[in-house]
């Protein structure tokens, strides 16, 4: 093994120990992990847009909705990372439903397989998803939320201002509290 060979090996073996990252190879890991982007963003939430087909509900707006909480959960059927979301998004949904919760699935497909209405459809009845689902297969609604990753979930508070986004599986006690929160700030 040639001195410069050794080197490179060490330097690789470093940063492999440290978990430090080489620029332009590594980049994946550089980046912040896409499981949490939260904050409160304050911005006003974009309307439901481009929607082929809404399931469990009449075609619904964010203007219709204004007064009522409501979060925007980003899915697919085919994402095994959405269907580990869905349970929480439906136990949240029952829990809360009653007291001005409004959740919109809106189904973004990443594979042409899940742009038929007809899987969608099947996929709400396996999980047993009652909200209202809008059927996004132009991912005019995503892009208008900026949305980069699925599962993501936007919480919509009473004067239509997104007040907490939240990419990937987790933080369900923390989305619990604040549909808890801005719920009895209008009680």
């Amino acid at each position: 093994m040639t001195l410069k060979l050794l080197a490179v090996s060490a330097a690789l073996l470093g940063f492999g120990v440290t978990g430090a990252v080489i620029p332009g190879i590594c980049d994946e890991a550089a980046r912040p992990a896409p499981t949490v982007t939260a904050a409160a963003s304050q911005q006003v939430a974009p309307d439901f847009t481009g929607i082929s087909n809404w399931f469990n509900s009449k075609p619904l707006s964010l203007a219709d909705l204004r007064g009522k909480v409501v979060l925007v959960d980003f899915w697919t059927y085919g994402c095994v990372n959405c269907v580990n979301t869905l349970p929480h998004v439906t136990e949240l949904y029952a829990k809360y439903k009653d007291k001005g919760l409004v959740v919109v699935g809106v189904h973004t497909p990443e594979f042409p397989f899940e742009r038929s209405a007809s899987n969608v459809q099947a996929a709400l009845k396996r999980h047993g998803i009652s909200y209202p689902v809008a059927q996004d297969n132009d991912s005019r609604t995503w892009n208008a939320y900026r949305n980069q990753y699925w599962p993501a979930q936007y919480i919509i508070d009473q004067s239509g201002r997104i007040v907490f986004e939240h990419a990937g599986e987790g933080r369900y006690d923390e989305i619990d509290r604040t549909v808890a929160r801005l719920l009895n700030a209008n009680s």
